[in-house]
């Protein structure tokens, strides 16, 4: 069962245990390792990831690190593709609240999936989306 939709940072402080991830997100992804229950990523998520590693802003690993964690037995992380459905959901996400695009992709995921969205993303959190910070 999938406990909530993890955005790009979140999961990525969440395996390279950055300090920068709140107690509550960090608590909600224990919650799921503990319980036997995953984490979703939104695919647009792998893009971001390139695009941050293109820059030089997270550790070169970053993908390897995620693609591992996916292939284990009991994975805690699980990819979302976009699809129509999550497409259709965007219209639920106010371009307004929150203009970037890769972001309303990962808010409509949560709001399909009916789970909350593990961000520190400001704009996100005032939206109408449900948010773990």
């Amino acid at each position: 069962m999938i406990l909530a939709v993890a955005d790009t940072h979140a999961v990525i402080w969440y395996l390279f245990k950055n300090p920068q991830l709140s107690a509550r997100a960090f608590s909600r992804f224990n919650r799921a390792v503990d319980t036997g229950n995953q984490i979703a990523v939104s695919s647009v998520t792998f893009v971001e990831i390139v695009y941050l590693l293109e820059k030089g802003r997270i550790p070169a690993t970053t993908l390897e690190v995620i693609a591992m964690e996916m292939q284990k037995a009991h994975a805690l992380i699980v990819e979302v593709p976009l699809d129509l459905s999550i497409s259709k959901a965007m219209a639920s996400v106010s371009r307004a609240a929150v203009p970037d695009m890769p972001d309303r992709i990962i808010a409509a995921t949560a709001l399909h999936l009916g789970v909350p969205l593990i961000s520190r993303d400001r704009r996100i959190q005032l939206s109408e989306v449900e948010t773990v910070w």
